[in-house]
């Protein structure tokens, strides 16, 4: 499991896919390139990525309409999506926004730009995948440099369980379901069940040690919450 964001890129032009995969993987994402929605659909059904780029037009399934599907079936409902055009009229732009989108980018465009949307898209939508420096109480986690410090002392913790710490920081003192938490473990759980966050939670805490057991509660019926001390 990688420890970075993965965007899914929906382009049909190859000069404009080298661009979006060089800029984004410079920036720190994992990149998957496709060239129509047909393929966006079967790659999604692989992996759920942490946000889809999509060109409104391409050959055959249009962008709008692969925007439409994945806003109506619950498993990508909340994918984060930013819709790219060369076309720069309103109508559009208020067409992709209408059926959901998060953000909307005319071509050409700067990539610096573009990767500074898509942090603010993620920032806004995902926290927990933005990759900010957070802390909460005696603990601080860094996504870029991978680190996990208590009280200063730097805590070891497997790929699984920094993810899981990751979401519950950028939510704390919220309870939530075992069903939310695997969803945040790279944003999909097919091939988990439920009460595998179980597991993972007891090597969270006995990681973190006395801080984890005293700020990761258990949340009766629900699944788990990170109390804040500040709270």
């Amino acid at each position: 499991m990688s420890g970075h964001p993965r965007v899914l890129v929906v382009e049909d032009e190859a000069a404009i896919q080298e661009l979006l995969r060089y800029s984004l993987e410079q920036a720190a994402f994992e990149v998957t390139v496709v060239d129509t929605a047909e393929r966006a659909i079967a790659a999604i059904r692989d992996e759920l990525p942490a946000l889809a780029l999509l060109d409104l037009m391409l050959p055959g399934m249009s962008g709008i309409a692969l925007a439409k599907r994945l806003r109506g079936e619950a498993r990508t409902r909340e994918l984060p999506i930013i819709m790219v055009t060369a076309r720069a009229e309103e109508t559009d732009r208020v067409q992709g926004l209408d059926i959901g989108a998060d953000d909307y980018v005319t071509k050409p465009f700067s990539p610096k730009e573009l990767i500074a949307r898509i942090r603010a898209v993620l920032r806004r939508r995902s926290p927990h995948l933005a990759g900010d420096p957070v802390e909460v109480g005696a603990v601080r986690l860094d996504p870029g440099a991978r680190t996990v410090t208590c009280d200063g002392r730097p805590v070891s913790l497997g790929p699984t369980e920094f993810e899981l710490l990751q979401y519950l920081m950028n939510h704390p003192n919220r309870a939530l379901s075992r069903d939310q938490l695997l969803n945040a473990l790279r944003g999909d759980h097919r091939f988990l069940e439920d009460r595998t966050i179980d597991v993972y939670i007891r090597r969270l805490r006995a990681g973190l040690g006395s801080a984890g057991e005293s700020m990761i509660e258990t949340v009766r019926g629900i699944g788990y919450k990170l109390t804040s001390p500040r709270a």
